[in-house]
Parts: structure tokens; C-alpha cells; sequence
């Protein structure tokens, strides 16, 4: 039984390996080196065993699946130990840190506004100060910048080299941060920074005094500076935030307005292609964000997958994406979006699908599957948004099947509305982006007036787990009565 299980969920050697690399990134590093050992030998002696056994029972296929699994998960033990290694932020200041009155580093991202109108960026560090001695430094330092330096240094943007005055300070946390007295530009950004930045304070001069344009900035560049902060508290409460945090939907908007542009003149495969170096452009325009990176690496596999490189295998290519992302940019693999961005995917991938299944025929097609998909979504990350937030908003459940379509329109209706700006006819769309905004607005007010679920944490990871599993299951188990009926149909 269990094994048939097994087999129905499709374990892949490349799903262990991404499996192994999360629970040694994320559980394992953090364990007591004998705990550490202990679960290296026990995975080897299992992967001894089975391999033993595989080679008496040269006719079992599952035994050598299951001996290319274990050995998957054990290299990806390894992966994910050494990424939370090497994603560590070990800040070195080359001199006491009590005795620091200045830095020197570079602009890793853009300001972002905080209360007050400052704002914080995070620098690289090139050198320390200790009134006239100076020592090289390493590490990443969060920097809380005053409000007249903001629009200054907003100018300027990433890869700009600036010497801030303060003394650093290490947080509850351990990270060291460095409230900066004053702040003074040592060295312009490159040319291709420049040229980003450029366009980026372009588009926001171009959005700028329109009721919705904090909203539109959002939403196509994950610029909240000027998002109404009352409208951010209504996403919130009304479980919405991962509409205004650039991700897959987001995404999957874009790739398809590339599709209908481009796959007419130029075919599908060619126009797959045009679209993931416009996607790439596009990251970099926007910048690091964890959760828009994977929906971008997800898409530019996918391209792979259309080329016949990669097998279209759904939960393969979140696999290898999260193998590749935590290896690259292991430091963003703590991250919050990050996180919840692979366990929504996982959630719709698996419960989701599943729960779709459980219920075909019982509601039309066009809301049962998006509903569940959601609620996959939504029981995958129950625990991580319970333990970070202290707050579930299941209304959102509902509310997302509403607000997704009309963020859908909003999006395609503020690039067209770009489009036109360029050509003096922007006016035309005004009035149907200002009708559209007040009407999210109303619904993501009036949803968020549901009571949230406010239990504890561990409660809500237990419940959570108990029915994803009992989903999964069910589905399981209906699939194998209808194979045990297929003779008699």
C-alpha cells in the first residue's frame, strides 16, 4: 500500500534531491553536529541496503528508483548544508566594532521607504572607519538612511558606493544594522545601473499623482513607496499581500501578453524564447526579489521543457528551480517570500490538484478549479504565515477569486495605459483605472472586516498538515477504487 502511495505521488530522484536540499538548508544546518552525522549514516546505510537489495532483484525497477532516491537525497543533504553555510551573513569590520564611526560600502538595492519618510538600504562593505584609521570590511550591513538624504540617494540607486557616519549596532537577530548620521556619495553606480535607475524614476514621475499609480507601481515593479499605506493594511487583512508582492501571477501576466504579441510573427517556440530574455530584462529592472526570480527561473525552464530539453514534468521543474535558486542566492533562501512562494507552489501542485480532483462535477469548472487551487495554496503556507504574522485571513480564499481578474485587468490596463502615455493619449484610460482601482479598494476593505484565525502556531501547522494529508489521501484512494472498477466499465 504504501508503496503503490509512493509510486502514485511520482518520486523522482531530482523531487528527493530538492527535498533533501530543504531539510538541509533549512533544519539540518542548524542541528548539532552528531545530529547531523547521525542522519548522513542512517542515509547511507539506506542507501547501502537498497542498493544491496536492488542487485539480488535485478527485475525490480522500484528498488533501483528507490536507490537513486536515497543517493538523490543524500547529495541533497550535502547541497543544502552548504548553501546555509555559504548563505550566512558573516560581517567582518577589520577593527572593534565599539570603535566604528563610519563605513564604506555599495548599494546591494534601492531605498526603501520606511516610516518617518526614511528609508533603509542594505550596503556591501568595502572599508570601516575608526576616526583617521581605516580597515577593509565584509559582510552586509542594513543602513537606516534620514529623510533628506532619501530623494538624494533615490537618484543615484543601486551600485552606488556611499560612506555613511554612525556606529553599527547588532539586532536581537544578529544582523548588524547602522543608523547613518550623515551620508555622502563616493561613487556613481556603473552605466548600466545608471541607465536602470534612470528608467525606473521615469516610470515613477510617469505614474506619479494619479490616484491609482502607487498601485500600478506595485503591481509592475514592486515599487510600494507610494502605495496608499492604508490600501497596503486591507491586502493584509484581507489575506491578499501576495497580490501586491511580485511573484508568479504577476509573471504568468507578462508571459502572456509576450505570447499574444509575439507567438503570431514569430511562432511559439521563438516567441517562448523573446519572452524569457524580456523576462530577464525584466528582473533586472525590478530587481532581487526571491519570489519574482523563481517564477522567473520556473519560466525560463518551461521555455527548456517547450524545447524538448527538460521532461514536462510540473513538480520537476519546482524541484531543480529550487535547487538552482538556493544554490545561487542561498542568502535569499531565508526569506519570508521566498518561502512561501515554493510552499504555494507545492500547495497547488499537490493538495491543490488533488482537492480539484476530489471535487470535479460538484461546482463549474471555472470556480472549482481556481477555489482549489487556492485553498492549496493557501493550507501549504498556513503554517509559516500563522508563525510569522500570528494572523490567517481565509476570507482571501474567496476575495482572490475576485480580486485576481480584476488585478489581471488592472496590470494589462496600466501597460496599455503606459503604452499610450508615450504617445499623449494616456487620458483615454484614466477614468476606467480610477473605476477599477476604487472598486479593489472597496472589495479588499470590506473582506478584510472578516475576523481572521488568530490560534496559535503550532495548532495551525498541525491542522494544516492533518488536512492536506487527509486531501491527498482521499484523492489517493478514490483514484485506486476507480482502477479497481475500470475492468467493468
Amino acid at each position: 500500500m504504501v508503496i503503490q502511495f509512493l509510486k502514485r505521488l511520482r518520486i523522482t530522484p531530482l523531487l528527493c534531491a530538492a527535498l533533501g536540499t530543504a531539510v538541509g538548508f533549512y533544519f539540518l544546518f542548524h542541528c548539532a553536529k552528531p545530529v547531523i552525522a547521525a542522519v548522513v549514516l542512517l542515509s547511507l546505510a539506506l542507501f547501502n541496503l537498497l542498493t544491496v537489495m536492488s542487485s539480488l532483484n535485478t527485475q525490480s525497477r522500484a528498488l533501483k528508483l528507490y536507490s537513486l532516491c536515497t543517493a538523490a537525497l543524500i547529495v541533497g543533504l550535502a547541497l543544502g548544508i552548504c548553501a546555509a553555510d555559504s548563505g550566512q551573513n558573516k560581517v567582518s569590520f577589520g577593527l572593534p566594532e565599539n570603535k566604528i564611526t563610519a563605513i564604506e560600502g555599495t548599494l546591494l538595492e534601492d531605498p526603501r521607504i520606511i516610516s518617518g519618510g526614511k528609508a533603509i538600504v542594505t550596503v556591501t562593505l568595502r572599508s570601516c572607519a575608526a576616526g583617521s584609521t581605516r580597515a577593509s570590511g565584509r559582510g552586509e550591513v542594513a543602513v537606516f538612511i534620514s529623510a533628506e538624504n532619501v530623494e538624494r540617494l533615490k537618484h543615484f540607486g543601486r551600485g552606488t558606493v556611499v560612506f555613511a557616519e554612525g556606529s553599527p549596532r547588532l539586532n536581537e537577530k544578529g544582523s548588524w544594522s547602522l543608523s547613518a548620521k550623515s551620508l555622502h556619495v563616493v561613487k556613481a553606480p556603473p552605466p548600466i545601473e545608471r541607465l536602470r535607475t534612470n528608467i525606473r524614476l521615469n516610470l515613477i514621475r510617469r505614474f506619479g499623482g494619479k490616484q491609482w499609480g502607487g498601485l500600478a507601481l506595485a503591481l509592475l515593479l514592486g515599487i510600494k513607496d507610494n502605495l496608499d499605506t492604508e490600501l497596503a493594511v486591507m491586502y493584509r487583512n484581507s489575506g491578499l499581500s501576495y497580490i501586491l508582492a511580485l511573484s508568479g501571477m504577476h509573471l504568468a501576466i507578462l508571459a502572456a501578453l509576450i505570447t499574444f504579441l509575439l507567438k503570431k510573427p514569430l511562432g511559439l517556440k521563438a516567441s517562448a524564447i523573446c519572452g524569457a530574455a524580456i523576462i530577464l530584462l525584466y528582473c533586472f529592472l525590478v530587481g532581487s526579489m526571491p519570489s519574482l526570480n523563481r517564477a522567473a527561473m520556473m519560466y525560463i525552464l518551461g521555455v527548456l521543457t517547450l524545447l524538448g530539453a527538460l521532461p514536462k514534468k510540473p513538480l520537476s521543474i519546482l524541484s531543480l528551480s529550487f535547487i538552482i535558486q538556493i544554490i545561487a542566492t542561498p542568502s535569499a533562501g531565508n526569506s519570508i517570500s521566498f518561502i512561501l512562494s515554493y510552499l504555494a507552489l507545492i500547495g497547488i501542485l499537490i493538495i491543490g490538484k488533488a482537492l480539484y480532483s476530489l471535487l470535479a462535477g460538484k461546482a463549474p469548472d471555472f470556480l472549482l478549479q481556481p477555489l482549489a487551487l487556492s485553498c492549496g495554496a493557501f493550507l501549504a503556507t498556513a503554517g509559516v504565515c500563522g508563525s510569522t504574522f500570528g494572523l490567517l485571513a481565509p476570507v482571501g480564499i474567496i476575495t482572490g477569486l475576485v480580486m485576481v481578474p480584476l488585478t489581471t485587468v488592472f496590470m494589462i490596463g496600466s501597460i496599455i495605459w503606459l503604452a499610450l502615455d508615450f504617445l499623449s493619449l494616456s487620458a483615454l484610460l484614466n477614468l476606467p483605472l480610477s473605476v477599477l482601482y476604487k472598486l479593489m479598494e472597496v472589495i479588499a476593505s470590506v473582506s478584510g472586516k472578516v475576523p481572521g484565525i488568530s490560534a496559535g502556531a503550532l495548532s495551525i501547522i498541525i491542522l494544516s498538515l492533518v488536512l492536506s494529508l487527509l486531501i491527498v489521501v482521499f484523492e489517493y484512494r478514490r483514484r485506486l477504487s476507480l482502477l479497481k472498477l475500470e475492468p467493468f466499465l
